[in-house]
C-alpha cells in the first residue's frame, strides 16, 4: 500500500513540473492580452444588415382640374393663361404631368435645368420626378425619419441612401472612424459606408416558376430512351460511383445502349432536382452517434469549407453545410 502511494506522489510531482513548464511557455510565447477588436469599425459596415426603413404612405393631395383653374384665371384676370415660353435648352418631357391638377408639360416650368424639379404654372405646385409625387410610398430613414434619396439603379434592386449629415447613424459611424482614415474619408467618402443605405429589391417573386427544371436538366418525357435506361444509368453512376463517361461505356458494352455521357449527366441533374424536395423534408430520426468531417475546396481562388454530418449507424447524411 505504501509503495502505491509513493508512486502516486511521484507521478503527481511529475505532472506538477509539466504544468509549470507549460505555464512558463505560455507566458513567454503567447500574449495574455489581445489587441482590441476593431469589428465595430465603419470599414466593416458593408457587411452589416441595416434596419428596415420606415414605410410611409403619403396623404393624397387634393386633386384639381387644370381646365377649371384656367377658366377661373380667365374670369379673374380677363386674359387666358398662356403656356410656358421656353427660352432655355432644357425642355420638360411630354410624359410629365402635374400630380395635383394634371396639367400637361407645356404648362410646367423646369426649375433646376434638367435635374428633375418642376413647377406647375396653373396651380403653383412644386414637385420632383423622383419623389413621392410619382411613387405610392415614402421610404424614410429609421434613425432621422428623413426621406431616402434614390442613388443607383441596379439590375435587381435600387439603392436608397439617407443624405442627412445630422443623422444619428451617420454621426455615430463618423465618430467611430479611426483617425488614420479621416483624411481618406474626406478625399473618397464613398469608400466608407457611413450613411444609412437601403436596397429595394425589384424582383417580382410572384412571377417566378418554382417548379421548372434547371437548364442543365433533362425532360422526363422519354422519347429515345426509356425510364429503365435512366434507372440503369443512375445505378452505375450513383451506386457504383462511376463517372459519366465510364457509365456511357458500360451501357454500350453490357446493355448495347448508345447513350452519351452528357445525357447521363442530365439524368442525374433531373433526378436530383426531383428528389431534393423529399430529401429536405424527410425525417431521418437520427441516433445519438454522429460523425462530422470537414474539407475545403478553392472557388475562384478563395477557399470554401464544406461540412458533412453523418449518422454513424444509419449511414445517412444529415447535414451539408458550406462556408
Amino acid at each position: 500500500m505504501q509503495s502505491i502511494i509513493s508512486l502516486l506522489l511521484v507521478h503527481i510531482q511529475v505532472l506538477n513540473n509539466q504544468i509549470k513548464f507549460l505555464l512558463i511557455f505560455i507566458a513567454k510565447n503567447i500574449p495574455l492580452t489581445s489587441k482590441p477588436s476593431d469589428w465595430n469599425s465603419p470599414k466593416y459596415n458593408k457587411l452589416k444588415v441595416d434596419k428596415l426603413p420606415h414605410i410611409v404612405i403619403p396623404p393624397n393631395p387634393e386633386k384639381k382640374d387644370f381646365k377649371i383653374l384656367i377658366s377661373q384665371h380667365l374670369t379673374v384676370y380677363g386674359k387666358p393663361l398662356k403656356p410656358v415660353a421656353r427660352r432655355g435648352k432644357n425642355t420638360v418631357p411630354s410624359h410629365i404631368h402635374c400630380p395635383t391638377c394634371n396639367a400637361p408639360s407645356n404648362y410646367i416650368y423646369d426649375n433646376t435645368g434638367g435635374r428633375g424639379q418642376f413647377e406647375c404654372k396653373v396651380c403653383d405646385n412644386h414637385f420632383n420626378e423622383h419623389t413621392a409625387s410619382f411613387r405610392p410610398i415614402e421610404l424614410r430613414c429609421p434613425y432621422c425619419n428623413r426621406i431616402l434619396t434614390l442613388r443607383k439603379h441596379r439590375k435587381n434592386f435600387n439603392v436608397h441612401v439617407c443624405k442627412n449629415d445630422q443623422c444619428s447613424y451617420f454621426l455615430s459611424n463618423l465618430k467611430s472612424l479611426p483617425n488614420e482614415h479621416l483624411e481618406e474619408f474626406k478625399c473618397n467618402p464613398t469608400r466608407f459606408k457611413l450613411h444609412y443605405i437601403y436596397r429595394e429589391f425589384t424582383t417580382n417573386f410572384f412571377k417566378m416558376d418554382l417548379f421548372s427544371l434547371p437548364k442543365s436538366a433533362s425532360s422526363l418525357a422519354f422519347r429515345k430512351f426509356s425510364p429503365h435506361v435512366m434507372g440503369l444509368c443512375l445505378t452505375y453512376l450513383v451506386n457504383c460511383g462511376l463517372s459519366t463517361r465510364k457509365t456511357s461505356h458500360i451501357m454500350h458494352e453490357i446493355h448495347n445502349v448508345k447513350i452519351s455521357h452528357t445525357q447521363i449527366a442530365k439524368y442525374a441533374t433531373t433526378s436530383a432536382f426531383c428528389v431534393k424536395a423529399f430529401v429536405d423534408s424527410f425525417d431521418y430520426n437520427p441516433t445519438s452517434y454522429l460523425a462530422a468531417d470537414e474539407t475545403y475546396t478553392k472557388v475562384k481562388g478563395s477557399k470554401r469549407y464544406v461540412w458533412f454530418i453523418v449518422d454513424a449507424i444509419k449511414k445517412s447524411i444529415l447535414r451539408l453545410q458550406k462556408f
